[in-house]
């Protein structure tokens, strides 16, 4: 296995293997009403992406600007799973809400969204449609408030590489919303997924303390084994994947409230108070039916089934006892390149997309292109994020490397 990794840009000028559409690799944009961005000064657009020849959108996945929120949505083996469930995607940038505060007008706002793409589209259904909230680090806390203000309006919650719902440590940096006394998130399938190198127990202890609070709600947890904060390897989005496809086959459009009792239960892996330390012990307990687990409950999760609680436990054992390798991010200046050119990462076995103005054309090649949110955001029209991985073998987990690369 290589030890060491090794940044070396290769450039080049090639023609793009396909052309982008209108709206870059979307199907249509709105403009959102009632809200200027501070990023940009002006409204944020929002996405859509419907599967080619879907007849009836079932439900959307709804994702705001931060960073590996593109890496799903954009993802080929994400977008085929959508297309055999009929699912939307929305991407809105600039962000609108990190917090999903009732007092800021985002319930307003996203509404009016929804009714504007529904026209666009031409799929009437768009402006009803059940969501599935996605959110990475900074956005981490919106899908849960989301769901805690729109019950019936949610199909599933996806908090990645951030939050617990109520959560005190807000991936944005400030105070949480407060729910109240009445409002609760009782039998809607949850995922919470925090990446292994950024593992942080006071990050899981509030949902722990949820679940004791909440008795009927249904979170599941799965720690991203091999993976940093930064990172959306094609394993965690299979999981995404089949964690929707299973909420959507257990649910359906009527949105019925799932039992947990009828779940499984797999406990939880255990670390430090020092953020990023090694996680110290996996579980030992194998997953069993609710009722049936021998572990300590106040420390186990939920699972929507045997199928998904099994996986997560392999995922957990594929690195359990290996040694790891973190790797800091590593900045690159590419300002010198223009929009059509590629860059190629000599680095790991294998290179992948997060974020920003780029696009994978090769197993570790990339094209720099127009940006579908525009080039006049200075925070984020001209820079992109990409991670190139070193698989692990017997003894060693995987090497992500982070790569932060400013453009023109």
């Amino acid at each position: 296995m290589k030890r060491l990794l090794f940044v070396i840009l290769t450039l080049c000028a090639i023609h793009p293997v396909m052309a982008l559409g209108k709206f870059g690799d979307w199907t249509c944009s709105v403009a959102l009403t009632g809200y200027v961005s501070d990023e940009t000064g002006k409204a944020p657009n929002a996405f859509l992406w419907i599967p080619e020849n879907c007849k009836h959108v079932n439900f959307a996945v709804l994702a705001q600007q931060n960073m590996t929120e593109e890496a799903l949505l954009r993802s080929s083996r994400f977008r085929k799973k959508m297309t055999e469930l009929g699912g939307a995607l929305i991407w809105v940038a600039p962000w609108f809400s990190q917090n999903w505060s009732p007092t800021t007008g985002c319930q307003q706002t996203f509404e009016e969204m929804m009714v504007g793409l529904a026209g666009q589209s031409g799929h009437k259904e768009i402006a009803s449609v059940p969501i599935v909230t996605f959110g990475h680090s900074a956005q981490a806390t919106f899908p849960w408030n989301f769901a805690a203000w729109n019950p019936k309006r949610t199909l599933a919650i996806v908090s990645f590489h951030g939050d617990a719902p109520r959560t005190n440590l807000c991936g944005y940096g400030t105070a949480n919303v407060e729910w109240g006394r009445t409002r609760n998130i009782n039998g809607i399938p949850s995922l919470m997924v925090i990446g292994e190198y950024e593992w942080w127990q006071a990050r899981v202890r509030p949902a722990m303390a949820f679940q004791m609070m909440y008795p009927n709600s249904c979170i599941s947890l799965l720690c991203d084994a091999g993976s940093g904060h930064f990172d959306l390897c094609d394993a965690t989005i299979d999981y995404i994947g089949m964690f929707i496809q299973k909420v959507w086959e257990q649910r359906g459009e009527s949105l019925r409230r799932l039992n947990p009792s009828d779940g499984w239960r797999l406990g939880s892996p255990l670390g430090s108070d020092k953020e990023g330390d090694p996680i110290s012990a996996f579980p030992k307990e194998p997953p069993a039916p609710w009722t049936e687990y021998t572990g300590d409950p106040h420390t186990s999760f939920w699972y929507i089934d045997e199928e998904m609680a099994r996986l997560t436990a392999a995922r957990y054992a594929e690195t359990d006892g290996k040694e790891d390798v973190r790797k800091d991010i590593v900045n690159l200046d590419l300002q010198h390149l223009d929009i059509g050119d590629t860059f190629y990462v000599e680095q790991g076995e294998e290179a992948f997309y997060i974020c920003g103005p780029v696009r994978k054309v090769g197993e570790k090649t990339f094209e720099i292109i127009p940006y579908d949110c525009g080039l006049d955001n200075p925070k984020r029209s001209h820079s992109a994020w990409v991670a190139s991985v070193t698989e692990g073998d017997a003894t060693h987990k995987r090497i992500v490397q982070p790569i932060h690369i400013c453009l023109k």
